[in-house]
């Protein structure tokens, strides 16, 4: 008979074993799932482990002038990235002798390797060097490397784990006719994290931390339709960061392509004219200062006078806009900003205000003949005009006994448009604490868009200033107590000029006085302008009164050939004048050219076939020499060139605008040949360039003539 306790043993034995046997059976059944059922599953999220995206940035959308020739392009480098994700994961101090590797065969020092890899965000992180990306992305540590680097670290995987090397593209800048275009093109530089940010909320997948965005030029303002979609390369790596072979890849959409109405033809003229008379600026003694002109900007302007579109522009000082290609260094930066060069990166074009001189003469004419006064009025232009105590004086011209209104457009007579803007003053504005008195001079500079900006598709355009009563009295109330502050305790080492001026402003610095009036009149004072101001009011003659927003945009193509949007003209406004007045003032303007003070320049110029209407300028500022400025016209363009420091208008500027002239025209010696124009058909017309199957650009098929 078995005891008790030997029951309960065995039955303690038959627990176990059941307990074994179901634990077996559990295992083996779940084996067989992972293995058989779920295998698939599995197996895919295990792949999915040892898959890294990398992502491809696209070809950014090329620029193109209106004949097809390419302004920029882009050209493929060496990029090298590291996977911070494979780095956390090498053993010991294996990732400390990787970034020493790669800092060694790229000749750069670790800590400028970790200072990329770095969040931007994070404790330690500079902004400009760390990292907007996605944290799972690898991080470009190396543009533009040396092709033999690039294909070292490629071909020894093993050596350099979580390393990457592929190819991007950067901008090139082909320069057809060996433009330079800078402050139109504008550059890139990379996304920001706000911009990173920003893009996310609106889901916006066209940007990642890698991109480059536009900054300035066309490059910013037709950014969107630039950048194209980035691509996805998968690849699978091992444990340690050795890729092992592709795992698909999504290509991506190449940006569009830009058409501009820039002609590359003549910009190279305006460019190397605004160059030349820079040049022979500085080589020119000036007898009023007894040195050489400083010449230290200028800009210049062509512009189709019925569209608005803007066939050259130019600026300088300037700079090589490929310096942004592949990485800026901080030297060269510098340079750009640096007062001392001349700040390159400003565009005197569009962001340059400047006294206009006598070439804003016209718009005051514009604005005598429509309140009270008519072409057979007569004023003395006498060689100074008593103000008060001061005797304002003619610049450019002498004294030309009584004269019209055309007359003193011819020979410049500032003491003929004194008298107007006095006369105006005195019966209209005399009590110089008014605000609001009316002034019909100051009314038809702003008709003819000055103090505003064009609207011209640039970014970081000025607006000029009119420097009227409102304006006077607003600058007062924000510098008042600045100098009031002066007047009542100078600092030591204030100049006599200033401790003078300060307490006349203190006391009357809101005062809009008659010498403020007259120096309205003529172009001079606080008033402002930019060059792109007065091209766009000088076609508003030209084409009859309408103010067109200046455009370089023409048309939107996208990578297979087809035009996605035309950009069209765009009127932003008019200046209502009377047909007489506008037929009056540009026969003024043609005599300027034929016996005035720019026909010196053009003695010789086939005149009688081809007018051209123009206004010279020498722009007073105090403390330097005159700005030379020169404003013409044609049926067909507006050339406006300005040189700061630089003399006479025609003088300095006068040289160039004609042969800016002769090549629109093709003009040579006195005949113009119009099969030698610059620009077939002499103006470009709406004809888009022709975008071949093969991926050629062509001329447009046929030029406009008109």
């Amino acid at each position: 008979m078995v005891s008790a306790g030997a029951q309960r043993s065995r039955l303690r034995l038959i627990v176990i074993q059941a307990l074994v046997v179901s634990l077996f059976a559990t295992l083996l059944v779940r084996l067989w799932y992972l293995q058989v059922a779920g295998g698939e599953v599995y197996q895919a999220k295990a792949e999915s482990q040892s898959i890294r995206e990398v992502v491809l940035q696209p070809d950014r959308g090329l620029i193109v002038d209106a004949q097809g020739r390419s302004l920029v392009a882009n050209r493929n480098i060496w990029v090298v990235s590291i996977d911070r994700t494979t780095l956390g994961k090498l053993p010991d101090d294996q990732d400390e002798q990787l970034l020493a590797s790669v800092a060694k065969v790229l000749k750069v020092k670790v800590a400028k390797l970790e200072a990329r890899l770095l969040n931007c965000g994070t404790d330690g992180a500079v902004a400009g060097t760390c990292w907007n990306g996605s944290p799972y992305q690898p991080v470009p540590v190396a543009e533009d490397v040396d092709q033999k680097v690039a294909l070292r670290i490629k071909e020894q995987p093993e050596d350099y784990p979580g390393v990457v090397v592929q190819q991007q593209s950067v901008r090139s800048y082909p320069s057809p006719y060996g433009i330079n275009a800078a402050h139109l093109l504008g550059y890139l530089s990379p996304i920001t994290e706000d911009e990173i940010d920003l893009a996310t909320e609106e889901e916006d997948t066209s940007v990642n931390g890698a991109s480059q965005v536009g900054r300035a030029g066309i490059e910013k303002q037709y950014d969107a339709w630039l950048r194209g979609m980035p691509g996805y390369q998968r690849v699978e790596v091992n444990s340690v960061g050795e890729v092992m072979r592709e795992n698909g890849v999504d290509a991506g959409r190449p940006g569009d392509t830009l058409v501009t109405s820039i002609d590359a033809k003549v910009q190279s003229v305006v460019e190397d004219q605004l160059a030349e008379t820079i040049a022979t600026a500085r080589a020119t003694h000036d007898t009023v200062t007894g040195r050489n002109y400083v010449a230290d900007s200028g800009a210049a302007v062509v512009m189709e006078a019925d569209t608005g579109r803007i066939v050259a522009m130019t600026s300088a000082p300037t700079y090589d806009p490929g310096v942004w290609a592949g990485g800026i260094t901080q030297k060269q930066l510098s340079r750009l900003y640096s007062e001392k060069a001349g700040t390159p990166l400003l565009s005197r074009a569009t962001q340059g205000q400047f006294a206009p001189g006598s070439t804003w003469k016209p718009m005051m004419t514009a604005g005598a003949l429509t309140n009270g006064y008519s072409p057979s009025t007569r004023l003395a232009c006498s060689s100074s005009f008593q103000v008060g105590n001061r005797a304002f004086k003619n610049y450019e011209s002498g004294a030309y006994g009584s004269i019209g209104f055309d007359r003193a457009l011819e020979v410049s007579c500032n003491t003929f448009f004194y008298r107007i803007g006095y006369d105006f003053w005195r019966r209209l504005g005399s009590d110089v604490a008014d605000v609001n008195a009316k002034d019909p001079l100051v009314a038809e500079a702003k008709k003819f868009g000055f103090g505003k900006e064009t609207g011209i598709d640039l970014p970081g355009e000025a607006s000029g200033r009119i420097a009227d009563r409102k304006w006077k009295r607003s600058y007062y109330e924000s510098q008042k107590d600045y100098y009031c502050g002066i007047s009542e305790k100078p600092p030591a080492d204030a100049s006599d000029f200033l401790r003078r001026f300060a307490r006349e402003f203190c006391i009357e610095g809101f005062a809009y006085r008659a010498g403020d009036a007259v120096n309205f009149a003529i172009g001079q004072g606080d008033t402002i302008v930019t060059p792109l101001q007065l091209a766009r009011a000088y076609a508003a003659f030209a084409n009859g009164g309408t103010l067109w927003e200046p455009r370089i945009g023409k048309a939107i193509v996208d990578p297979e050939g087809n035009v996605v949007k035309r950009i069209k003209p765009k009127k932003q406004g008019s200046v209502k004048l009377p047909k007489s007045v506008l037929d009056y003032i540009d026969t003024a303007l043609r005599g300027v050219t034929t016996r005035g003070t720019m026909s010196w320049r053009m003695t010789g110029f086939p005149l009688q076939e081809i007018p051209i209407r123009s206004k010279t300028g020498s722009a007073e500022v105090y403390g330097k020499q005159s700005t030379s400025w020169v404003a013409s016209y044609s049926d067909d363009y507006v050339v406006v060139m300005m040189v700061t420091q630089g003399g006479t208008g025609s003088g300095t500027v006068g040289p160039a605008i004609r042969k800016i002239w002769e090549a629109l025209y093709g003009v040579t010696g006195t005949e113009a040949k119009r099969g030698n124009a610059a620009i077939p058909g002499v103006v470009a017309g709406d004809e888009l360039p022709v975008f071949a199957p093969d991926g050629a650009i062509l001329p447009p098929s046929k030029g406009a003539k008109r």
